[in-house]
């Protein structure tokens, strides 16, 4: 027989994160071996115990689940991330997978779908719910989305530079990419992004990726 996938499961809500570890206990294949009630912590645990999939909700303090996969995979490519959800949208979808999730999954799965996007990411093919799947179908049959155009004055106070550095945010960018995108180094792609979120209230790279899309300097594709 082989042996169950080591699973870390990263949700900051206690009461969510402690229902899904509950449920992963029951299904067959599956030993939760950690959980985490933020990114740092997933990152944290990935490096100390080495599982086979992080369940990663997106939506946390301090280091959200993007962020978070993309530092896993980065450092630790023996993991796989499957996203765990509410959200389904577009600003939270397209900036996982670039990060390097191979599931995504929203909060109403079931026990077999989990188990079913487990399977399949540790066979190397993609673990996404049937909407998912629809979606991404439906977004490679859109035409291509029109850039969107510059507004008359940037929000906020913001700088034409940190406009740019936002757009790239949202549109899953790390800051050496950022920075290379630029032409300018990682410390200076830094300073712009504290100056924004300091300019605009924002907390973290998702909060900046959904303000990005309210104030329309990145336009969803048209469907």
């Amino acid at each position: 027989m082989k042996r169950p996938a080591r699973v870390v499961v990263a949700d900051d809500q206690t009461v969510v994160r402690e229902g899904i570890v509950m449920l992963l206990g029951l299904l067959p294949g599956i030993e939760v071996v950690g959980a985490a009630g933020d990114g740092d912590e997933a990152v944290r645990l990935v490096a100390e115990l080495a599982p086979d999939v992080v369940l990663m909700d997106l939506r946390m303090p301090r280091c959200d689940g993007v962020e978070a996969t993309r530092r896993i995979r980065a450092g630790h490519p023996g993991t796989q991330v499957v996203v765990l959800t509410t959200f389904a949208d577009d600003a939270s979808l397209f900036p996982a997978l670039r990060a390097g999730a191979r599931g995504y999954l929203t909060k109403d799965a079931g026990g077999d779908e989990i188990v079913r996007a487990v399977e399949s990411v540790l066979s190397g093919d993609a673990g996404l719910s049937p909407s998912i799947q629809r979606r991404l179908l439906e977004r490679l049959s859109e035409p291509e989305p029109q850039p969107a155009a510059e507004p008359a004055e940037p929000p906020d106070g913001l700088t034409a530079r940190e406009v740019e550095v936002l757009v790239l945010i949202a549109e899953g960018l790390t800051n050496q990419e950022i920075a290379r995108e630029l032409h300018v180094s990682t410390a200076t792609v830094k300073t712009h992004i504290n100056n924004l979120f300091a300019k605009t209230g924002l907390k973290d790279r998702a909060q900046a990726v959904r303000y990005a899309y309210g104030k329309g300097l990145v336009r969803p594709p048209a469907s």
